[in-house]
C-alpha cells in the first residue's frame, strides 16, 4: 500500500468520523440533511441521498462518483448531472446507493473536502431580506459568497459558479444553509466550528410547555406531543410562533413538514382549525401549551420541527424575514429527488 493510498484511506475514515459527529448535533444537522465529500483520485466519495450523516460510522452512507465526466456535465448543462447516478462506480456502490441531490454542489468547488450543514444559526441569518448585507461584518474573516435562493440541485451549483472564484470558502445558501470547503477533514471541521460560532445568535429564554393540557387536546385528534421537548419553544414564544406561521423558511421543512405551521389563532380551538381543511397540518402550534405533530409525521418530520424551533428562537423582532414563495414549495413538494429521499425513509 503507498503513502498516498494510505493517506486517502485515513482521509475517508475522517470524514465519516467528521460526518457521524455533525450529524448528531442537531444545530448542524436534522435527520437526511447536510452532506459531506471527499475528493480522492479523480473520485468524488459523497453521501447518498436519503441517509443519515449520524449513521456514517454505523452503516455505508458514501457514494464513489466519477468526478471529471460529472464536471464536463455539469458545464455542458446536461441534466443527467442533476441525479449523477449516471457516474457512480457501480462497482464500488454494492448497496445501489444514489448520490445527493447536491452532489453537483460539491463536485464544483474545488477544494478536496466540502461540507454542507443546515446550521441553525446560518439559517437564521440567511432566512432574511438583508441577510447578505448584515453578514458583510460577522464574515469579514473569511473568503466567503452570499448565494440567493434557488432550488437545490443544477439551479444552485449555478449560481454558485456565478458568485465564487477558486478561492471561495464559505458558502452562506439563502433559506438554506452553510457550506465550507477546504483541503483536508481537520481544516474542514475547523472551518466549519469557526464560522458557526462569528454566525452564533443570542436565543430567548422560554416557558416549560404544558403537557397536561397538550395530552387533552391530542387525545381525541389525530396528533402527538413531539418527542423533542424543544420542539415545543416555537410555540410558546409569540414571536417564534409569528415567524414560524408565516410561511417555509427552507427547503427540508417543505419536504417533511410541508409548507410553514399553522397556529391557533386566539379563542380557536384545534377542532375548529381543522374542520376547515381539506388537509391536516403537519405541525400545530398552540399558544400557552405547546407544539403538536400529526400522527403522519415521520422521523425526519420530528427533527425539522425541533429545527424550527432553534432557527425561530434566533430570529430577532424586526427582522425582515424572507420566506419561500408558494411557487418554490411547490417546486420541492413535486421534485423527483425528494420524492425519492421520503420513499427512502418510509423504507426504514
Amino acid at each position: 500500500m503507498t503513502q498516498e493510498t494510505t493517506e486517502n484511506r485515513d482521509e475517508l475514515v475522517a470524514l465519516r468520523r467528521l460526518s457521524a459527529r455533525i450529524g448528531k448535533d442537531p444545530a448542524l444537522v436534522q435527520a437526511a440533511g447536510g452532506n459531506t465529500s471527499i475528493k480522492q483520485e479523480g473520485v468524488l466519495w459523497i453521501k447518498a441521498s436519503g441517509t443519515w450523516l449520524s449513521q456514517a460510522l454505523e452503516r455505508n452512507i458514501m457514494v464513489p462518483v466519477r468526478l471529471k465526466p460529472l464536471l464536463t456535465a455539469l458545464a455542458a448543462n446536461d441534466p443527467a448531472a442533476e441525479k449523477a447516478q449516471g457516474f457512480v462506480i457501480e462497482d464500488a456502490n454494492p448497496e445501489n446507493l444514489r448520490p445527493s441531490i447536491e452532489t453537483t454542489l460539491h463536485a464544483a468547488m474545488p477544494q478536496k473536502v466540502v461540507v454542507h450543514a443546515h446550521c441553525v444559526e446560518t439559517i437564521a441569518w440567511s432566512a432574511r431580506w438583508d441577510g447578505e448585507t448584515a453578514l458583510q461584518d460577522k464574515l469579514r474573516d473569511f473568503d466567503w459568497a452570499w448565494i440567493p435562493y434557488v432550488r437545490p440541485g443544477l439551479p444552485l451549483s449555478r449560481a454558485i459558479a456565478e458568485r465564487t472564484s477558486a478561492t471561495t470558502s464559505v458558502l452562506v445558501l439563502a433559506n438554506h444553509g452553510l457550506v465550507v470547503a477546504a483541503d483536508s477533514v481537520a481544516e474542514a471541521e475547523k472551518l466549519l466550528a469557526a464560522v458557526s460560532e462569528a454566525l452564533r445568535n443570542p436565543t430567548r429564554d422560554l416557558p416549560a410547555a404544558n403537557h397536561e393540557k397538550l395530552t387533552a387536546i391530542a387525545a381525541d385528534l389525530p396528533y402527538r406531543l413531539p418527542r423533542h421537548s424543544d420542539s415545543h419553544a416555537v410555540a410558546l414564544d409569540p414571536l417564534s410562533r409569528r415567524i414560524a406561521s408565516g410561511g417555509s423558511l427552507y427547503p427540508d421543512h417543505v419536504i417533511f413538514l410541508g409548507s410553514g405551521a399553522t397556529a391557533l389563532a386566539p379563542g380557536e380551538t384545534p377542532k375548529q382549525m381543522l374542520a376547515g381543511r381539506e388537509q391536516a397540518p403537519a405541525i400545530l402550534l398552540i399558544p400557552d401549551a405547546g407544539t403538536l405533530l400529526h400522527e403522519s409525521v415521520s422521523e425526519s418530520g420530528e427533527e425539522l420541527a425541533r429545527c424550527l424551533a432553534h432557527v425561530t428562537s434566533r430570529i430577532a423582532a424586526e427582522t425582515p424575514v424572507r420566506y419561500l414563495t408558494a411557487e418554490q414549495d411547490d417546486e420541492l413538494l413535486n421534485w423527483d429527488a425528494e420524492k425519492y429521499r421520503k420513499q427512502l425513509e418510509a423504507q426504514l
